[in-house]
């Protein structure tokens, strides 16, 4: 049973259960589909929710934040005395001989690939055809660079997968792995989390750690706490304070202001309030206030929403950090019962819209044969019954099916199969599991939504219009790497006259 963080009200540790409350309705108020929120102060759980259907033990991929675990891998290297941070990089592959190198790549260091400094753009591709969808190490030597290392930040999720296969390399064993043999295990980090791997083989440190939100939660805490974590040093406060500082600059205009523009350290951002942050995409977030002794963790899936970061990270710090008091303030017993039921009975965002139209019985079982679409959509049917719903469709794959509730979700499992699985471009052979909902948001248009909720995380969203006998349609997602298939515009029309 993990022990680590131990609960507490918030109001013990400084925090006022109302401020964690407004915070939740400012998440609602912006409509953002969040999976989990954390409140950690002073090393005790002051809050803790999960939005339906996601719970305590649901492994969430973290994107982006995995870099920052790939950092902490090197940085216990760097403690074992294995590499140093000024040792190039193309030392630890001879299979790419240095006089074959550009010069750029030859004097990369591990540093300048720590700080985003490397001498690339991201190297390789997720999908297509070119040589770097399944060649990820070679892209990084061979890709032509494009400024010296060492100069310039750049967001390059490549060096974050390079500095992942050193660790591998020279720890003999896939990076979580050895992050848990060293210090996570102890904390009592999820022996079952694991990370998606690249078409080399290696784990895709960039962004595919899948792990519990307090699983997170554990990992930030190390870093908040300088690496030290009741009394032992997992990981040396040198490393750390390199780590968590401002290193390289990010703004670029000379704004300030945006929660990403205070600088990076090591796979991990400056942001504000002095604090640093692990910064997936779709907000998969770890708010660190060393000053505050304050953790806030959350994870959703806000990929698609313009600022959604932005928002949630200024909400988090104007609600809990900004307020926070450096003694506990008096108990709220009222307060706190609020906020502890409004944790418990946490949803996942649902779209705006009526839940039924009398358009549905007009379109109930009827088929539209459609015109030639990027989609490769030739007919598409609604059935309905009571609160449910059905799109059946046929497309270059075959006829499919998405069930759905009409304004409340009904999980699923997407209808395609040749997505990837737990290696990038190796088709997974089964559907991804998704959360289905749609709405009548005018009278003639349904607008369905279908959020992908696997080891993969993205969202589909699809209009259907309908007038007389006639059909449109606009589908769009917000996914790395899949749905790619269902980007477009269609239209059609139905012979069933008498159903219209």
């Amino acid at each position: 049973m993990r022990t680590l963080f131990p609960k507490t009200t918030p109001e013990e540790v400084g925090i006022s259960s109302e401020n964690i409350s407004a915070l939740i309705q400012d998440f609602a108020n912006d409509g953002l589909y969040m999976h989990s929120l954390l409140v950690i102060r002073h090393g005790k759980l002051a809050a803790e929710g999960y939005y339906a259907p996601f719970t305590r033990d649901t492994k969430h991929r973290l994107y982006s934040s995995s870099k920052t675990f790939a950092a902490g891998a090197i940085g216990l290297l760097y403690d074992e005395g294995k590499l140093s941070l000024d040792d190039k990089v193309h030392t630890f592959f001879p299979e790419f001989p240095a006089d074959e190198l550009h010069p750029y790549i030859k004097d990369a260091t591990i540093r300048d690939l720590l700080t985003m400094s490397s001498p690339h753009v991201t190297t390789y591709s997720l999908s297509g055809d070119s040589r770097n969808a399944t060649h990820w190490v070679e892209s990084f030597f061979r890709t032509e660079p494009n400024r010296p290392a060492g100069t310039t930040f750049q967001y390059d999720t490549s060096s974050s997968y390079i500095l992942n296969v050193i660790a591998e390399r020279l720890a003999g064993k896939p990076m979580l792995e050895y992050m848990k043999d060293k210090m996570l295990r102890e904390l009592g980090f999820s022996e079952d989390a694991w990370c998606v791997k690249s078409p080399d083989g290696y784990s895709w440190a960039g962004s595919g750690v899948i792990c519990t939100p307090l699983d997170f939660a554990t990992y930030a805490f190390i870093l908040l706490r300088g690496g030290n974590v009741n009394g032992k040093q997992y990981m040396s406060e040198e490393y750390v304070k390199a780590a968590t500082s401002r290193q390289v600059e990010t703004d670029m205009f000379g704004c300030g202001g945006e929660y990403r523009m205070s600088g990076y350290g090591y796979q991990v951002w400056r942001t504000i309030g002095n604090g640093f942050l692990f910064s997936g995409m779709g907000s998969q977030l770890a708010y660190c206030l060393p000053e505050k002794d304050l953790l806030i963790v959350c994870t959703a899936d806000t990929q698609g929403v313009a600022h959604a970061g932005y928002s949630i990270v200024s909400s988090m710090y104007n609600r809990i950090a900004a307020t926070a008091s450096d003694v506990s303030l008096p108990a709220n017993p009222a307060a706190h019962a609020a906020l502890e039921e409004t944790l418990s009975t946490l949803t996942l965002y649902k779209p705006e819209g009526d839940t039924h139209s009398p358009m549905q019985e007009k379109i109930n079982g009827v088929t539209y044969t459609l015109q030639d679409n990027p989609m490769g959509f030739k007919t598409v049917c609604f059935t309905f019954e009571g609160n449910r719903g059905t799109l059946h469709y046929e497309n270059e794959r075959g006829k499919k099916e998405i069930h759905f509730g009409l304004g409340e979700y009904v999980e699923g499992v997407f209808p395609e199969s040749h997505y990837s699985g737990d290696t990038i471009g190796t088709p997974r052979g089964s559907g991804y599991r998704c959360l289905s909902v749609a709405t009548w948001p005018t009278a003639h248009q349904l607008r369905l939504r279908v959020n992908i909720v696997d080891d993969y995380f993205g969202n589909l969203g699809m209009t259907f219009g309908f007038k007389g006998n006639q059909i449109g349609i606009i589908s769009m997602k917000v996914a790395e790497g899949f749905l790619q298939d269902y980007i477009g515009r269609a239209g059609g029309e139905t012979t069933e006259l008498s159903a219209v």
